[in-house]
């Protein structure tokens, strides 16, 4: 059993939409402290989702989208008697989130020649309806864990 983290870093909820969760978002979008450029381009990408999908509520947009993007089970290595062997383990929340938000940043940022927030938009968009390259590499990462299934046995540590 796992024990408790005691110096998580605790982020406050956001200040339009009062969601810790894209706090945690625009944290990830953010390159060298500029934390105001994270915020404008995360909150122009929710603006676009809710002209073009014509959403109120575009929290529920990103909240799907994360769900969506986010693994439930991972392979891990593990060493046994000097082989190495792919173990799948079940994803911690805090873990999933971390992956989706990767995942989906990574699949904007790929995107060459398209501004960032077109590009975080348009992934967000299709990771909600289940598309994309994060929902994508999420399928893989199932798969890889499908196909090493024989050595969930090995699973303890």
């Amino acid at each position: 059993m796992r024990r408790k983290v005691t110096n998580r870093n605790i982020v406050k909820p956001d200040i339009k939409y009062s969601s810790e969760r894209l706090e945690k978002f625009i944290n990830c979008i953010m390159q060298d402290g500029k934390k105001n450029t994270a915020r404008t381009i995360v909150y122009s990408a929710l603006e676009i989702i809710k002209t073009k999908e014509g959403v109120e509520d575009v929290l529920e947009t990103f909240d799907t989208a994360m769900k969506n993007a986010g693994p439930l089970v991972e392979v891990r290595s593990r060493r046994v008697g000097g082989a190495n062997y792919q173990v799948p383990r079940e994803v911690r929340t805090e873990r999933r989130n971390a992956l989706a938000m990767r995942w989906i940043i990574d699949a904007a940022r790929a995107r060459k020649g398209v501004k960032t927030h077109i590009a975080l938009s348009d992934e967000l968009m299709l990771a909600a309806k289940g598309e994309g390259n994060a929902v994508k590499k999420r399928k893989d990462t199932h798969k890889m864990a499908e196909s090493n299934k024989a050595f969930a046995h090995l699973g303890n540590f």
